[in-house]
């Protein structure tokens, strides 16, 4: 069986949400059409949050998150789809920033960068908080919002 990228798997996604959103921008407008993607993208993240606590060895924490985040992300160089300065970790947090995203690329390319936040960014915190009901994500800023890195500051409710 092939695994395809997150980047793949997103590109594919934004290609399928593509005529779906001008179909809701045509029928109700650019504010509830951003509005009916998020709760659509929302769920989506939901569903793949639960997924990977259910896989996660030794149970959904914040130390398989972050096993999960260097899996996934920080160990995969380009092909994850981002470049990520990681400025620390441990038991009750994970900071890093993304200084190059290459999901707002692809979306950008698709045609699709109006709604790059909805795609990709609105994803992190509801995925974290899914994952594990005591993480939560503070992030100030996104490159979708034209900042020059996104800033990823995931903690534990609890402190940490």
């Amino acid at each position: 069986m092939s695994t395809i990228t997150n980047l793949e798997r997103r590109r594919i996604q934004g290609e399928i949400v593509k005529p779906i959103y001008e179909e809701l921008l045509a029928e109700v407008g650019p504010e509830k059409a951003r509005e009916i993607l998020s709760r659509a993208v929302t769920k989506s993240a939901i569903a793949e949050a639960r997924q990977a606590a259910a896989a996660a060895e030794g149970g959904a924490s914040m130390e398989s998150f972050t096993e999960n985040f260097n899996r996934t992300y920080r160990n995969r160089g380009a092909e994850a789809g981002i470049e990520v300065e990681v400025l620390g970790e441990g038991p009750g947090h994970l900071d890093f920033n993304v200084t190059r995203c290459r999901f707002v690329e692809m979306y950008r390319d698709l045609g699709l960068g109006d709604i790059a936040d909805v795609l990709s960014c609105n994803r992190d915190g509801v995925f974290a908080e899914a994952y594990a009901p005591d993480i939560r994500l503070d992030r100030a800023q996104t490159i979708a919002q034209g900042a020059p890195c996104c800033t990823f500051r995931y903690r534990l409710k609890s402190g940490g």
